[in-house]
């Protein structure tokens, strides 16, 4: 399993994995191995050993896990929930895999942790997937209900041949328009992640479904993003068309669920760098004249493992730590906009390409 984060000022991290960033790990070692930074046979047999740990002893239930697990022994931490949209994370890393090493034992244990997840209970009784169960308190009363990460999710339930769920459930999630400077898009009161997640490893260039093109539109969101800062510049002066990015991610005080707009938020000047490299496919130039920016200007917002997870020039504080889910939509979409790597890998997949179809997307004219 990948740790949750990692302090990089004193290089030590706790035994508390996250499933989460190992979904993003395992598309890490597929970039490592097709790139040669992981000596050849290598990075497959690190994937072969997450993928048996995973089947063999990472306690789950009807095959969605815990979200958050002792890396050494997958015992469940925190009283954590059985995570839907955690696990989907997890199994696309896992597809991503099976995909690319193209081994016996790794496409049998994708094949049958992916086949093990009952996506039928977790909507027995509802078209909206519920965030998650515990098995002190049962389904947690929260449901994947507005746009945002939630994408993935659904359509790996849609592509599902052993527990699939209904096509109405795609039609069952809110898809609320939002206006700023002039631009237009489908959005929710949330961090800039949510529009970047799902895109890691689904392709959607090119399709649309009934209700709009969704890379589009988070170019468009990655624009009014960019808008959004610019116009905090009056207040912190830090930002500008070098430096610009928030989404959710530490602060001087802690974990903040930060970005906008909507303004979202105690935004303090703090930039998080994942934000804009989470966007490098949707704005190429001005994603990358920031990342350029950051790196040479900032050496302290830089370690062995890129990024650190946010930095505040205005306060002169510099995190300690990086954190999996964050530089792993960093590598991920960096490979993807210079290669298209993990969307053309992942999209073989049957399970993706059936998902894709039942959600009703149509290659744009």
């Amino acid at each position: 399993m990948v740790r949750d984060r990692f302090n990089v000022s004193a290089n030590t991290g706790s035994t508390l994995g996250s499933i989460a960033a190992t979904g993003y790990g395992l598309t890490a070692l597929c970039i490592g191995d097709k790139r040669g930074f992981v000596a050849a046979g290598e990075a497959r047999k690190r994937a072969l050993a997450a993928l048996q740990f995973l089947w063999r002893k990472l306690p789950h239930h009807r095959g969605f896990f815990y979200h958050w697990a002792d890396i050494n022994t997958g015992e469940r931490l925190w009283d954590s929930e059985v995570s839907s949209i955690d696990t989907a994370l997890l199994l696309c890393g896992i597809l991503t895999c099976r995909a690319h090493f193209q081994h016996s034992e790794i496409s049998e244990l994708a094949h049958n942790i992916f086949n093990r997840v009952e996506w039928t209970w977790l909507s027995e009784d509802t078209p909206l997937l519920p965030h998650g169960w515990t098995p002190e308190l049962g389904f947690l009363p929260y449901k994947w209900d507005d746009y945002s990460e939630l994408m993935m999710m659904y359509l790996l339930g849609l592509g599902s041949q052993t527990h699939p769920l209904r096509v109405e459930t795609w039609n069952a999630w809110k898809r609320t328009t939002f206006e700023y400077d002039g631009l237009r898009y489908i959005g929710s009161f949330a961090p800039l992640f949510v529009h970047q997640y799902s895109q890691a490893w689904f392709d959607f260039r090119g399709k649309s479904d009934r209700y709009g093109d969704y890379f589009q539109n988070s170019v468009i969101a990655t624009e009014v993003h960019r808008r959004f800062c610019l116009e905090l510049a009056s207040q912190f002066p830090d930002y500008g068309e070098d430096l610009w990015g928030i989404t959710a991610s530490d602060s001087v005080n802690g974990y903040v669920v930060w970005g906008g707009p909507p303004f979202t938020g105690p935004i303090d000047g703090t930039v998080v760098p994942s934000a804009s490299a989470g966007s490098l496919p949707f704005a190429p130039q001005p994603a990358m004249r920031v990342l350029h920016n950051i790196r040479n200007k900032y050496p302290a917002a830089w370690s062995r493992y890129g990024f650190v997870n946010a930095f505040n020039p205005l306060k002169r504080w510099f995190d300690t730590d990086v954190v999996g889910i964050d530089t792993g939509i960093t590598l991920v979409m960096a490979e993807n906009v210079r290669s298209g790597f993990v969307w053309e890998t992942f999209m073989k997949n049957p399970e993706a390409q059936r998902g894709m179809k039942q959600a009703g997307f149509v290659a744009k004219p």
